[in-house]
C-alpha cells in the first residue's frame, strides 16, 4: 500500500498504463498473425500480402510511438515481413 498521495497516484497510473499497453500488444499480435496468414494463404498474391503488411506497419509504428515496443523492435519486425513479401515474387 502506498504511503503518500503521490505514491498512490503513481500506482493508479501504472495500473492504467499497463492495461493500455496490454491492449495495444494484444492488437499488435493479432494483426501480426493476420498478416502472416495472408502471406501464407495468398500463395503468390502480392496484393493481398501487401495489404496485410501496410496494416501491420501502421500498428507497429503506433505502438513504437506510444512506447509500448521499442522503435528498433518495430523496424526489425517490418523488415522481416518485407523480406517475406519480397520472397513471394
Amino acid at each position: 500500500m502506498a504511503n503518500t498521495k503521490s505514491a498512490a497516484k503513481r500506482a493508479r497510473q501504472t495500473i492504467k498504463r499497463a492495461a493500455r499497453n496490454r491492449s495495444v500488444l494484444s492488437a499488435l499480435k493479432s494483426q501480426t498473425k493476420r498478416s502472416l496468414g495472408q502471406i501464407a494463404a495468398g500463395g503468390n498474391d502480392k496484393a493481398t500480402a501487401r495489404a496485410g503488411y501496410v496494416a501491420l506497419v501502421s500498428e507497429l509504428d503506433r505502438a513504437a510511438k506510444r512506447g509500448v515496443i521499442h522503435q528498433n523492435v518495430a523496424d526489425r519486425r517490418k523488415s522481416r515481413l518485407a523480406k517475406k513479401i519480397a520472397a513471394l515474387a
